[in-house]
């Protein structure tokens, strides 16, 4: 349970925060032994129904940054994880809820639990269990410092993937909402003011004016409806990807099979894999139990359902690259089955796939390069291309009432 505390410290300074405790008498006993002398005391209660609740995912940043922080207090002083610890809940309590998060974890290894045990048990943020794993193995093994070092790096990373896709989106998007608000802008504002001019003539109109013209008559009277029912649309489709199980495949399983994104979707799921696999075997964690974490933590659902029906083989004595060899399912890349065979028949697991999540990354940067290099273009054409239309649409008419008139 966790409790919230405001009170003053034995130099009376203020102190406030949050503390883990089994029972009400247990926090205040823990803040008698911290030598706070506390005005308010209370219960923080988890809200929480039907499964969902305010513990969110921590962000990979904040993950890395942990990680990295902890890393270099253990190695540059020597010092223990609960000393660690205290120095970085001093240095981030204006950081609400990372706050909460060390201070909660602080308690618990203050308790005489394992850090593993203490992250795992915490309230305030939802960490990763392979990661979680890797920390309990690290704590065992003595090699906490080198563990949570990769595990910084490989966080880090994936925050930095994160947000150049989408620093590398915005252009992209900018460019379609601009073609959608001009075509908007002529259709409702624009034709209308020239539709008078054919009205009054009774003459017969090209194809191409006359779908304009019912385009701009149906978007004038039904535009809030149109938006209406789009938004609807998107939170619908939303609520269907994350709820319904067979929907969220087949969304999922599209992605793989469309070009170019299938490619650069299944490079990064599998490169992460790789990456996942490389550290939790670094930190010692048995190849078994790390195939079985690292294949919860795929994005795609496709790719996790195969992983997930043949972690179970590999359980049972099977290599991991047979078994997806023999299970039906998402045709996997043939690069790296090949290499998952390789390290497996070398026993050099770790190494293979650390290479190999490094070959898909570059690959992926490559990728996403080049789509965007062919994705500007195609914007640009497709605005010319409306608002072309648009033009011809409305000039056609006048260039025949004009011609009709010279004769």
């Amino acid at each position: 349970m966790l409790f919230k505390y405001k009170g003053l410290t034995k130099e009376g300074k203020r102190a406030k925060g949050t503390i883990s405790a089994a029972s009400y008498d247990d926090a205040k006993a823990k803040l008698r032994a911290r030598e706070i002398f506390y005005d308010s005391l209370k219960e923080a209660r988890e809200f929480s129904f039907e499964g969902f609740s305010t513990r969110r995912q921590m962000p990979n940043a904040i993950l890395s940054n942990f990680a990295k922080e902890l890393a270099s207090y253990l190695k540059a002083g020597n010092m223990t994880i609960l000393t660690a610890l205290k120095l970085m809940e001093k240095q981030h309590k204006k950081e609400r809820h990372y706050h909460a998060f060390l201070n909660a974890a602080l308690t618990m290894v203050d308790e005489g639990k394992p850090l593993a045990v203490a992250l795992s048990d915490q309230k305030v943020y939802r960490l990763p269990d392979f990661f979680l794993q890797s920390i309990k193995v690290a704590g065992q093994g003595g090699k906490m410092v080198e563990v949570l070092s990769n595990m910084s790096n490989f966080f880090a990373s994936q925050s930095r993937i994160r947000q150049q896709v989408i620093n590398a989106m915005i252009y992209p998007m900018f460019i379609l909402i601009v073609a959608v608000g001009m075509t908007v802008f002529l259709l409702i504002y624009v034709v209308p003011k020239i539709t008078g001019i054919f009205e009054d003539t009774h003459q017969e109109l090209p194809g191409i004016t006359k779908f304009v013209l019912g385009a701009s008559h149906f978007l004038g009277q039904h535009y809030a409806g149109i938006m209406v029912g789009m938004l609807a649309l998107i939170i619908a489709g939303k609520i269907a990807y994350n709820k319904i199980r067979p929907f969220h495949y087949a969304v999922d399983a599209l992605m793989l099979r469309l070009p170019i994104v299938g490619k650069l979707t299944q490079n990064h799921e599998l490169g992460r894999f790789s990456y996942i696999i490389s550290l939790m075997l670094d930190s010692g964690v048995p190849y078994t139990q790390s195939v079985t974490l690292a294949s919860s933590t795929f994005g795609n659902l496709a790719i996790r359902d195969l992983f997930e029906k043949v972690s179970s083989k590999v359980t049972e004595g099977n290599k991991l690259s047979n078994a997806l060899y023999a299970t039906k399912g998402v045709k996997l890349k043939s690069s790296f089955l090949q290499n998952l065979a390789l390290g497996e028949e070398s026993s050099n697991v770790a190494s293979v796939m650390g290479n190999l999540s490094a070959l898909y990354s570059e690959e992926n940067e490559q990728g996403i390069d080049r789509l965007l290099k062919m994705v500007e273009p195609v914007m640009m054409l497709l605005i010319g291309g409306i608002v072309g239309v648009i033009v011809m649409a409305m000039l056609l008419p006048i260039f025949s009432m004009s011609l009709g008139a010279r004769l």
